[in-house]
């Protein structure tokens, strides 16, 4: 019987010995992220670049809890409310809300496809982290300067 070209085996088929060339790590030693990644592509071929469908589903439940849960009770869930009660119609008001919320979540998924062309994740990471205390601080600031 033929042995199968490595095209047509799957990962799940391959040792991690076999995938790696001898200077690069095995896939259970690459940090966190990397490792799971590598591993996630399970049972889908190797010369296939996209995630694997397993991993797509999470990568969408995972979006939409951290946005759905970050969404509730903020200002504009109130003013979508609020909205909703003045203008007796629910329905334009959800369609209006959804279209907005749609139109500003494709603005943030297109700057960070960009972003990721041009900075590495690492740089990008400690700018958000920073940006985000420099919020904080301004915030704190500006509370105390009004007490």
């Amino acid at each position: 019987m033929l042995e199968p070209s490595i095209s047509e085996l799957t990962a799940s088929e391959l040792t991690a010995s076999e995938l790696t060339a001898p200077d690069e790590l095995p896939a259970s030693e690459l940090p966190g992220s990397l490792h799971e990644a590598a591993s996630s592509n399970q049972g889908h071929s190797i010369s296939s670049t996209s995630p694997g469908v397993k991993a797509e589903v999470q990568i969408f439940l995972s979006t939409f809890l951290t946005i759905f849960l970050a969404e509730i009770g903020d200002k504009t869930q109130l003013a979508i409310l609020l909205m909703s009660a003045e203008s007796q119609s629910p329905w334009l008001v959800f369609l209006g809300a959804g279209l907005a919320l749609i139109a500003t979540s494709l603005c943030g998924v297109l700057l960070g496809k960009w972003l990721s062309t041009r900075v590495s994740p690492k740089v990008l990471d400690k700018s958000a982290g920073l940006l985000l205390l420099l919020i904080s601080a301004l915030l704190t600031w500006e509370f105390f300067q009004a007490n």
